[in-house]
């Protein structure tokens, strides 16, 4: 095929796995649940007296659902692109095909649409239940072509930008978190293009039309309404839908460009080449050829077995460089031969050679002390700065123009801000093991004389040490919306207490999933995934509240399906490989809790907000970290329970 043999290899063997059926087939269930639950919170609430009322209701689910669809599936694309890219770099496996005759095109674009064969059969899947709605009326054929195009167009964009930055960056962490601040920067630009913030026409056209031309979101809600009215500015272009399309193809051709261009330059990066005498590679360890004496038995040289050989968790750290492709016994020899010649160098040049001290537990040390993460790790700092910067700016301009900040007005802010802090958790806490199993480091900490108490509570303080910028911000901007008087003190409380307990639970998740997956991909994407749509099922259902009634309290049994759906993938996420009470009780929880406190938020009992979501985030939060703890070997897949 035109792309090559990695497509066409992904094309022949995902029809064989069976996640490829059951993913299709939960997504399209999901959309059935939501669409029947609207429905029954119509009936149950409402009359439907005539055709108009089913035409109503029709366009409302589908102004509903489109939006919904474009959510995940660009959130996917993006995650399923970036992390089959960054999944080949930490097995070393990139290389490989570096090596083969694939050309660059072959290589990156075969890559490409190898890691979202999934998700377009999940948008080709869900075709026929949008079509179903044509029979409630309200909405027509080309308002789905119209919204099927956009979607596609974006999620291609996003998944190719994923995989460029998933082949230009050498970390996970890196790629994972630049890829969901520029996702966000893509819809925060358009959202303030299309504010007019920017100025009202750039080149003779409205930047009302320019910011549909460039947001996916903004683009989605003008192809899902009855008719696409042409702007005569556009000229040939015809309607902002089309404009979209154009700017997301170019988008998408730009991005895949400079992959193929760029694929064998920034392959092999400088950390996976050969080392030399004078300059050691990064480590996962983040040593950098730069070895703290230890205190290594003697009998660690050349000629020591290697299935002999424990050290400390000390030692092991000392002797990390290079330690990828090699057993216990020759990292030891290898760090004696090293060990020797620094003091070789150090007595030619007469200078004393300098050592790390590793503090008593160094899976803390190396997650604060080390690089990690990659060198470029201040650009995400960064770039997650400006994103706050915009959203200060928008409370301060609000707080001097004298407009008041109520609780929808702030939310558009903040909300943003919190889900994207929340996936940055997420994304540090699960790359932390994923990386050091994929980098063949975790067996090198398992040896060691760490205890589970040290391993674990040392990844949480790394996580959130590394972090500490997308914790303290948003608490921050809360405290500025108090000073201003846009907010009680009471409700400051409940609202940096609940942000304190779900960044908690964001980290205990990401550790969680990292330990009980072997597979980093199934890892990254079940924990992302988790987080986003824990949100995404808050809107939708606040959403669902506001659009078919006021009356909340004759809601609950039409939710119900909703509730145990979202129990059950919960439960499947997080316990269905090391199945326990806790788990199971927590994973119904969820779920239940949630709809309690969306509609106590409604009702403005925002105590019942604060008190059910700490209870029901910090239970679930406990029931991964106890067995985390105290059953480490299951956790990790060293052994099963009826092998305790």
């Amino acid at each position: 095929m035109f792309v090559g043999p990695v497509f066409t290899r992904e094309a022949v063997t995902a029809p064989r796995r069976l996640k490829f059926y059951v993913s299709r087939g939960a997504y399209v269930a999901a959309l059935l649940i939501l669409l029947s639950t609207a429905w029954m919170v119509l009936t149950g609430t409402q009359t439907v007296r005539n055709l108009g009322d089913l035409a109503r209701f029709g366009s409302a689910v589908f102004q509903l659902l489109a939006p919904l669809q474009l959510a995940v599936l660009v959130f996917f694309a993006a995650l399923s692109a970036a992390s089959a890219v960054s999944l080949e770099k930490d097995r070393r496996t990139l290389v490989l095909l570096l090596l083969t005759n694939l050309t660059n095109s072959e290589l990156v674009l075969g890559k490409l649409l190898a890691s979202i064969v999934n998700i377009l059969a999940m948008l080709a899947a869900a075709l026929p239940l949008f079509a179903l709605l044509i029979l409630f009326g309200g909405i027509s054929a080309d308002q789905i072509a119209r919204t099927f195009a956009v979607t596609l167009a974006s999620l291609l964009a996003a998944a190719s930008l994923g995989s460029t930055l998933a082949l230009w960056r050498e970390k996970t962490f890196q790629t994972l978190a630049m890829t969901t601040l520029l996702l966000v920067f893509w819809l925060v630009l358009g959202e303030v293009v299309h504010a007019g913030v920017l100025g009202e026409t750039w080149f003779g056209i409205p930047t009302e039309t320019w910011g549909i031309g460039l947001s996916p979101w903004r683009a989605v809600i003008q192809a899902s309404r009855p008719f696409a009215e042409p702007d005569p500015a556009l000229g040939m272009i015809a309607t902002p839908i089309n404009l979209f399309l154009l700017v997301a193809g170019s988008l998408t051709v730009l991005l895949n460009a400079v992959a193929v261009g760029m694929v064998r330059v920034w392959n092999p990066s400088r950390e996976a080449r050969p080392a030399t005498e004078e300059a050691a590679p990064e480590s996962i360890w983040g040593l950098e050829g730069e070895l703290a004496p230890s205190t290594l038995p003697a009998a660690a040289t050349t000629e020591s077995q290697p299935q002999d050989y424990r050290g400390t968790a000390k030692e092991l750290v000392a002797a990390g460089t290079g330690f990828r492709q090699r057993t216990i016994g020759e990292l030891a020899a290898e760090a004696t031969l090293r060990r020797g010649r620094q003091a070789r160098r150090s007595v030619v040049s007469g200078q004393e050679v300098k050592s790390r001290q590793v503090w008593d537990n160094p899976i803390l040390w190396r997650e604060i002390r080390t690089w990690a993460y990659g060198r470029k790790i201040l650009i995400i700092r960064i770039a997650y700065l400006f994103l706050f910067a915009m959203a200060a700016a928008s409370l301060y301009w609000m707080a001097q123009s004298n407009q008041a900040i109520t609780r929808e007005t702030g939310a558009l802010a903040l909300v943003p801000l919190f889900l994207l802090s929340l996936i940055l958790v997420n994304a540090q806490a699960v790359t932390s093991l994923t990386s050091e199993r994929d980098g063949r480091a975790l067996d090198l900490v398992l040896v060691s004389d760490l205890t589970p108490k040290e391993i674990v509570f040392g990844k949480l303080g790394g996580v959130f040490y590394n972090t500490k910028e997308m914790v303290v911000l948003p608490l921050l901007l809360c405290v500025y919306l108090w000073y201003i008087g846009a907010l009680g003190l009471e409700n400051l409380v409940y609202l940096a207490g609940g942000l304190a307990v779900l960044y908690v639970f964001s980290a205990m998740l990401g550790i969680h999933a990292g330990m009980i997956y072997p597979n980093s991909r199934s890892a990254i994407g079940t924990s992302l995934g988790t987080v986003f749509f824990l949100f995404m099922g808050v809107a939708v259902c606040m959403r669902m509240m506001v659009a078919f009634s006021g009356s909340f309290q004759a809601q609950l049994q039409p939710f119900l399906a909703f509730m145990l759906g979202g129990g059950t993938g919960l439960y499947v996420a997080l316990g269905a490989r090391n199945p326990s009470a806790a788990i199971g009780v927590a994973s119904f929880l969820c779920p239940f809790a949630t709809f309690y406190a969306i509609t106590s938020f409604f009702l403005n009992y925002t105590l019942g907000v604060f008190l059910v979501t700490a209870a029901a985030y910090g239970f679930t939060t406990a029931a991964m970290l106890v067995p985390a703890i105290y059953e480490f070997d299951v956790a990790t897949g060293r052994t099963t329970i009826g092998e305790q």
